[in-house]
């Protein structure tokens, strides 16, 4: 079948010569033949771009109900028959009411769909993330097995940099994984016999053998797949408000037009010609091209407008939705925080001596923790120092000779034996109360120093939070993290309320409860928010966080910035208060033209012909547009 966007380029092409014709009528200029142009041009656009009307219109009939297809339907035909009588009979045509009424209903269908397909492939997207076979262990063997063929009980080894298949658990090895795809976590994350592991995650530097748990639909990932397909099968509400106004407002139009004939020519003498013409003003100026415009170009407008404040809003659903937010909950990772651990802390007595041993000793680590105190030293421009007789003690730390001293970098578990002053435990201690991670830098039996390590808040999430904070709404954060973490960052930035030590799954979960009070919108980037982003009454996912996350949220920001979040709440209300003053513009329109249009102010001077109620529906149809350009204009906060 031919696609609204086909029918829309056919439509406006046909319709051009009209519209020189109507650009030159106002200097008594006219094309020539300029009827029978118009004839075969509108005859055209009837039989190949508004057949979905006629098709629409003519299923609701048939079911006793009228929607917006009913009166683009009607009010093209009545304007298009017309002007076939008029033309063969001396009168003035009205072919281009037809033609660009089509033109114009077209050109929101089109806008629709393109925001339809642009929030469609993230299924495709997802699958790209899977490994597409594994390596399974049989006795002595190892065979590569394709994903489709994988069961429950498999042993799958897994070398470092392969992706793990599906879901399971360790039974040999250990490894650390890089899990942000999935669970949006930006450290990688240690691994040990009895752990689960899930599929489409990353292993990063051991081997490891384990047992399928999961496969197939089963998997998280599949399962997130899922969820996300439901929520694009969802509908938009608001774009059904006008089918159900149609519903009363196409028969009152009939009804008004049937009874101006009735009236004029059987109560009042009039003509059979004139009672027709008055019968057809008030059908043409009825014609719900303001009324179909009133929501697509607000959309069209708001979302350009938006798109180019770093913000893309999907669908006229989440504009309503936005109307009504009375909560935003925040993930942590990655949204609020930059979603990459940096050195926030270093506490010794030389702290450029402390920085310049960890840093030559982590230069051979491959702990996750390494790069950070690597930026940390490059930022402060130190010089790394050779390294001899290098040592990595597993889950511990690491140890080498660096200027014939014996040093070391690590966790509390390598220095259990080492001496550690007061001074620095005390240091240690309040620095894990505020969520941070600490190592500990030291020389032969002593500890020297104290580094600590944090992913830390980016610079606009707290002002953007108390902005949110000041407009009423209330904030939560929704996080994986251990709760010290978590509360630490909340009160950073001006978050009151906590939920810590969600499971990815469990986010969702956790949205649907919130919901029983709140209308809530979730602000999230990883593909374990994807779930929280589908569930909540608006998602909004971070630009630049993974494609599953970006398909799922109903706003994206594109910008790595809360003060989006802002940013897209105000332009979506002002978005959809926009369509609402739209809607009251074109109805009042009608309201007010329908009278005129059916003569009921003959008496005091005042009509309106076919003609003129043409151009009036004209008119209306600028006033929206120029209504909904409006949108360019208004200030935001931020």
């Amino acid at each position: 079948m031919m696609s609204y966007k086909k029918r829309f380029i056919i439509s406006l092409v046909l319709s051009l010569p009209l519209l020189v014709d109507m650009v030159m009528m106002p200097f008594g200029l006219m094309l020539p033949a300029y009827n029978w142009i118009a004839l075969v041009t509108t005859t055209l656009i009837m039989a190949l771009s508004a057949y979905p009307f006629w098709r629409s219109a003519w299923a609701s009939f048939k079911h006793h109900h009228a929607n917006m297809d009913t009166l683009v339907a009607i009010g093209t035909a009545v304007a298009y028959f017309y002007s076939i009588f008029a033309m063969f009979t001396g009168r003035p045509v009205y072919f281009e009411s037809a033609a660009f009424v089509t033109v114009f209903v077209l050109l929101g269908q089109v806008i629709e769909e393109s925001m339809r397909d642009n929030a469609s492939s993230s299924v495709e997207k997802l699958l790209d993330l899977q490994a597409k076979d594994a390596d399974v262990v049989l006795g002595d063997k190892i065979v590569k097995v394709p994903l489709a063929k994988l069961k429950v009980g498999d042993l799958i080894r897994v070398k470092p940099g392969q992706k793990i298949a599906v879901d399971g658990v360790i039974v040999k090895g250990n490894s650390s994984i890089d899990e942000s795809m999935v669970t949006g976590e930006s450290m990688p994350v240690r691994k040990e016999v009895g752990d689960d592991v899930i599929g489409s995650t990353l292993n990063l530097d051991g081997t490891f053998t384990f047992k399928a748990s999961k496969v197939g639909e089963d998997t998280l990932l599949a399962q997130i797949v899922e969820l996300v397909k439901k929520a694009q099968n969802s509908h938009a509400p608001i774009q059904k408000l006008t089918d159900k106004i149609s519903d009363y407002f196409v028969p009152l139009v009939m009804i008004a037009s049937i009874l101006t004939f009735v009236i004029w020519y059987v109560c009042l003498g009039s003509t059979p010609v004139q009672a027709l013409l008055y019968a057809v003003a008030v059908i043409v100026i009825a014609c719900p091209c303001a009324l179909g415009l009133a929501t697509p170009t607000a959309l069209m407008v708001g979302t350009g407008r938006s798109a180019r404040a770093g913000v893309l809003i999907k669908n006229g659903e989440v504009l309503e939705e936005v109307d009504r937010l009375t909560a935003v909950v925040f993930d942590k990772t990655g949204t609020i925080t930059e979603g990459k651990p940096v050195v926030t802390d270093i506490v010794a007595e030389n702290e450029k001596e402390v920085l310049q041993l960890a840093a030559s000793l982590e230069e051979a680590s491959e702990h996750p923790l390494a790069s950070a105190i690597l930026a940390k030293a490059k930022a402060e421009k130190v010089t790394l120092l050779p390294t001899a007789d290098f040592i990595s003690y597993q889950g511990k730390g690491v140890c080498a000779n660096i200027s014939n001293k014996d040093v070391f970098v690590g966790n509390k578990h390598l220095v259990k034996e080492k001496a550690l002053s007061e001074k620095l435990k005390e240091s240690y201690d309040k620095l894990q109360e505020q969520g941070k991670t600490v190592v500990f830098v030291g020389e032969a039996e002593q500890v020297i120093g104290l580094i600590a390590i944090q992913d830390a808040p980016k610079k606009t999430s707290k002002e953007a939070i108390e902005l949110l904070n000041k407009k009423g709404l209330k904030t939560v954060m929704l996080t994986g993290d251990a709760p010290k973490v978590a509360e630490a960052i909340a009160k950073e930035v001006g978050i009151k309320e906590v939920i810590a030590g969600v499971l990815p799954a469990e986010k969702a979960k956790y949205i649907e409860e919130l919901k029983e009070h709140e209308t809530v919108a979730f602000v999230g980037d990883g593909i374990n928010d994807a779930p929280a982003l589908t569930t909540a009454d608006v998602g909004i996912a971070m630009g630049s966080g993974t494609d599953i996350a970006i398909e799922s949220g109903g706003i994206v920001l594109m910008k790595n910035d809360l003060l989006g979040v802002v940013r897209a709440l105000e332009l979506s209300q002002k978005t959809f208060a926009r369509i609402k003053l739209n809607l009251f513009w074109a109805f009042i329109y009608n309201v007010i033209g329908i009278p005129i249009a059916a003569g009921l102010f003959v008496g005091v001077g005042l009509t309106l012909s076919p003609a003129f109620a043409g151009l009036a529906m004209a008119l209306s149809s600028i006033s929206v547009v120029l209504s909904s350009l409006l949108l360019n204009r208004v200030k935001l906060s931020v």
